[in-house]
């Protein structure tokens, strides 16, 4: 098939746009393959789809491998499905709402689990119709606060979600092995190096949720691995809890003047300088207890304060807090908040003010106090004495103050032990492409899909669910597949196998290329042909540089000699090629 640049619906850009942040941004928005059409919202023109659409049928392929049949549902849905769920609220502002004329509420689908449910629900009533797996390639919609990066973080985008449906959970365990399998061949076809880490799984649910991220520094997501093989998104990661220690014989608590200490690096400093630990090392901040104060709201609108106490050499990571208190909106603490509770005294907050025991003394202000795994009984620490200006020694857990509870949000960092025991951990960048949960039966037993079992029993279906981001691994590919010139794509999603360029004014250069061209499509090769008059040599190859296309043969000054120029764009070669022998390169 032949693409002439000459009629072709195309416009480069010579510059970088303005709000194009990342490379591939950038280099998509030039090069043609898209246009901006509001934040985070994108139009996709030729050259886009093509790349898309191959994208695309590597997925198409392993799915159909997989024993997946695919099927297409409408992006705009009604509320009722979801509310039965819990996710029209569950999913807060992320969500899309509208009204039809009638009053009716409908909403974008961000995700599709309810519609494949109620779709199983009903066409499929026995046992012996399971197990199935279906998927579709759709647009999916959230109303992101802060779109970003081009393709990478937008409100509208491509993805494949796959849904499978067994009657047992060792069902399940099958159909989520056969489509883990399935993205490491999808990812190997597109040349994607990838790690599989355990996530959270959010307003999704279920259980078992593995990511595949490509380790890629303009990454959102952090995740941290081990030479043991431990790998897990940085929310998933779970710190280990140490030993308990002995309370008896430790110093009993010693409350002291601490002016002008209102950070951990001030008091650690001051210290230092007034009390004399009794094991006589310095003290540092991981012997101090910071107190975060934290706002939860949940999705009715009650707004709670909860004071979190993590070891004073780490921050609290609002990543992880967003996991530990799913279906909430947390934020700091404000003025406001503090202003409402006189005992939380900003800087000098300790345990009592958060309503456990300190120093024989309860707190009358009722808000919870929860606190990091490495504080366990026994461990001794300076914190606030909720006084101005006051600090509290050798406070210890389980004898001076009791915790509400635990959670596990500080923030974590390389040389933090992997759960498993494999050795120390390190942190990494990386960019979800794909997304694997064990749904189990929470939207089965929402919406009421059950089949009948061998016994003439009903029994709930077992789910489970797959996206990968189909736009989003384009803008990925962009971001790995580009020199100083423009975009290299790789061969097997590049729009065309071949770019053509004919430069110069002979006449009997656009004869040969054409030849050139002619054959080339004859035998199976999808072309473009820059067959474009009176456009000068240097923008043709600028083009052709910045368009992508790994290969391409320039017919030109060297034609009379019987030679084109072939660029080898990913190896960044260019040499002079027989014309006769050029087909042979391409297979022809």
């Amino acid at each position: 098939m032949i693409t002439r640049l000459s009629s072709f619906f195309l416009k480069t850009l010579r510059e970088d746009p303005s709000d194009a942040e990342v490379i591939s941004h950038k280099l998509l928005l030039r090069a043609g393959y898209i246009r901006r059409q509001a934040p985070g919202v994108f139009a996709w023109l030729p050259l886009g789809l093509r790349v898309k659409g191959k994208i695309e049928q590597i997925i198409r392929e392993e799915m159909a491998a997989a024993g997946a049949h695919e099927v297409h549902f409408p992006t705009m849905l009604p509320r009722e499905p979801y509310e039965a769920t819990g996710r029209w609220e569950e999913y807060g502002d992320a969500l899309f709402r509208l009204k039809d004329r009638h009053g009716a509420d409908y909403l974008l689908a961000p995700t599709h689990e309810e519609a494949f449910t109620l779709m199983v629900k009903d066409i499929v009533t026995s046992y012996k119709d399971l197990p199935l797996q279906l998927f579709q390639i759709q647009d999916k919609y959230r109303d992101e606060a802060r779109p970003r990066a081009g393709l990478l973080r937008g409100r509208e985008f491509t993805m494949k979600d796959a849904y499978s449906f067994d009657v047992s959970d060792e069902g399940l365990d099958a159909s989520y092995q056969s489509q883990r399998d399935a993205y490491e061949r999808i990812f190997a076809r597109l040349g994607l190096e990838y790690v599989i880490v355990s996530a959270d799984a959010g307003a999704m649910g279920g259980s078992r949720s593995e990511e595949f991220l490509l380790p890629i520094e303009i990454g959102e997501d952090t995740f941290v691995r081990s030479a043991g093989g431990y790998a897990a998104n940085v929310e998933a990661y779970e710190s280990p809890v140490p030993a308990e220690s002995p309370i008896e014989g430790q110093p009993e608590a010693v409350v002291f003047d601490s002016p002008d200490t209102p950070t951990i690096e001030t008091l650690v400093t001051h210290t230092n300088a007034v009390l004399t630990r009794a094991d006589g090392r310095e003290w540092n901040a991981a012997d101090t207890l910071k107190n975060v104060v934290l706002a939860v709201t949940d999705l009715e609108g009650t707004r709670e304060l909860v004071v979190i106490g993590v070891p004073g050499d780490r921050d609290v990571d609002m990543k992880r807090v967003e996991v530990a208190f799913p279906n909430a909106e947390v934020e700091p603490a404000t003025p406001e908040d503090f202003a409402k509770h006189p005992l939380l005294v900003k800087g000098y907050i300790g345990p009592g003010a958060a309503g456990a025991p300190v120093l024989g003394a309860k707190s009358a202000t009722g808000i919870r106090y929860l606190v990091d795994p490495r504080v366990v009984n026994g461990t001794s620490w300076v914190t606030g004495a909720n006084e101005d200006e006051k600090h509290v020694a050798y406070l210890v857990a389980g004898r001076d103050f009791v915790a509400d509870g635990v959670v596990d949000v500080a923030s974590v960092r390389n040389g933090d032990p992997a759960p498993d025991g494999s050795g120390p951990i390190e942190t990494a960048r990386g960019m979800e492409i794909g997304h694997v949960f064990q749904l189990g039966r929470k939207y089965a037993e929402a919406l009421g899909l059950k089949v009948l079992d061998e016994n003439g029993k009903l029994v709930t279906v077992t789910m489970g669910s797959y996206g990968i981001g189909v736009t989003r691994i384009m803008a990925v590919l962009a971001e790995l597949n580009h020199d100083e010139r423009g975009l290299v794509w790789p061969r097997a999603i590049a729009p065309f196998d071949v770019h053509v360029v004919a430069t110069g004014k002979d006449p009997s250069i656009f004869e040969t290329a054409e030849s050139l061209v002619a054959t080339l499509s004859g035998a199976g090769a999808d072309v473009l042909f820059d067959d474009r008059p009176k456009v000068s040599p240097g923008v043709k190859f600028g083009d052709a540089e910045l368009l992508g296309v790994p290969r391409v043969v320039v017919v030109g000054r060297d034609t009379a000699e019987g030679f084109a120029e072939v660029w080898d764009r990913a190896a960044g070669t260019k040499e002079k090629v027989a014309l006769a022998d050029v087909p042979a390169l391409f297979g022809a």
